[in-house]
């Protein structure tokens, strides 16, 4: 349907992950199973259900796996707000993923809006 790797929101969720590793090797080794998990399915869910759906073959598929990355948007948005609440990362030290991460919502609502 969509040639993923020309698709801005793709591109930007792949450097939004990037960004995350980054940002977990600050980490304890402790936190590895846990939160630190959690947090490395979330970010890679992003790149991966928005590609899944510019794979299929219609537009109902498509919105539907935009949905799911959205839903794990918000949820990756959560874990980094426990990590700062818990004091393992400085609120400051994650502004700009939160600034590309609330990019990359507005660009997943108005690519499911200009899919209708």
């Amino acid at each position: 349907m969509h040639k993923v790797e020309e698709l801005k929101i793709w591109q930007k969720s792949i450097e939004l992950t990037k960004l995350v590793y980054q940002l977990i090797k600050q980490l304890p080794s402790d936190e590895k199973y846990g939160l630190l998990g959690q947090i490395k399915r979330s970010v890679v869910s992003i790149p991966s259900n928005i590609a899944e759906g510019a794979g299929r073959n219609s537009k109902k598929e498509f919105k539907y796996f935009l949905n799911i990355a959205n839903g794990s948007s918000y949820e990756l948005q959560t874990q980094l707000i426990i990590l700062s609440e818990l004091g393992f990362i400085a609120k400051e030290e994650m502004k700009s993923i939160h600034k590309l991460l609330n990019e990359i919502l507005k660009m997943n609502f108005a690519l499911q809006r200009s899919i209708d």
